[in-house]
């Protein structure tokens, strides 16, 4: 099994979830990361359990897989975008218990991860607490997560506390690395803001990836482009993950396309496949890792 092409509701916000999946699967993706929002299965409002069991019945008509992701703007707070999170001196339960909801909604949906993030330092906050904070506020969650058999795929946000790759790895070791946490990697991100192209980053990371997003970006501004639009080696990319045999989801996340999303999909899409193909012909850059 390899790599499956996939795409984010939270680029259909303008779509009921039902007609998202629909168009998604129509358009050849294998898979979607689902993001748990407003008016996607709001996990705050009545009636979850049957609205999780219908959209479980849906992918599984349409061959789909999931993850489950859990990074919508106003979702805790109608006032602050991505707030509370795990580092927030108050609330931050509030987030604790979105994720450990998520694993409930993943287990259910058939999927095995759950997308998270550490959310920004809190002014006048110091390093020291918050990592404190996030150690101490992702524990109970992780050990649910652990008995779920759902693992907490951790991504690395510009602009955030833990904003590379080297902070998962931190963040892993003050938790005693423990295998149920690992790592979404953001093809994109890593343009923004580490030290090496994406497809090193990959290789890097190897069996911590557990989720993968990808979109086109430019060194430095953390703006979520169409391929071709930024500086992103997409076969490059994909060849990595091709080497490292990553066996997960490969998520185009273009958030702010959702006002043209079944147009942009489609492009994702023929973009991908085009991608997919020059990586696959280029053949293996190193030898291949194995995933356990």
């Amino acid at each position: 099994m390899t790599m499956r092409l996939s795409y984010g509701t939270n680029g259909f916000t303008d779509h009921r979830l039902p007609d998202a999946l629909e168009i998604i699967a129509e358009l050849g993706y294998e898979g979607v990361a689902l993001t748990l929002d407003h008016q996607h299965l709001d996990p705050f409002s009545p009636g979850l359990a049957e609205r999780v069991a219908q959209t479980a019945a849906q992918l599984e008509r349409l061959g789909l897989g999931v993850v489950v992701e859990t990074g919508a703007r106003y979702v805790l707070d109608p006032w602050r975008k991505h707030e509370p999170t795990f580092l927030s001196a108050e609330g931050a339960e509030l987030r604790a218990r979105l994720i450990h909801d998520a694993v409930d909604v993943a287990v259910d949906l058939g999927g095995d991860a759950v997308h998270l993030w550490s959310g920004a330092l809190p002014p006048g906050t110091s390093e020291d607490v918050a990592w404190e904070r996030l150690v101490s506020g992702l524990a109970p969650v992780l050990e649910h997560a652990e008995e779920a058999g759902v693992r907490l795929a951790f991504e690395p946000e510009p602009g955030m506390f833990v904003s590379r790759l080297d902070g998962v790895r931190e963040l892993r070791a003050r938790m005693g690395d423990p295998a149920a946490l690992v790592a979404t990697v953001d093809v994109g991100h890593a343009v923004v803001n580490e030290d090496l192209p994406p497809h090193e980053c990959i290789r890097a990371a190897g069996d911590l990836v557990a989720h993968v997003q990808i979109e086109d970006m430019r060194r430095g501004v953390h703006e979520h482009l169409e391929f071709g639009e930024g500086e992103v080696d997409v076969p490059a990319s994909l060849r990595a993950l091709l080497d490292i045999g990553y066996d997960g989801l490969v998520s185009v996340e273009l958030t702010r396309h959702a006002h043209d999303a079944p147009a942009v999909a489609r492009r994702s899409m023929e973009a991908l496949r085009t991608a997919l193909a020059a990586a696959e012909a280029a053949g293996p850059s190193t030898p291949s890792a194995h995933r356990s």
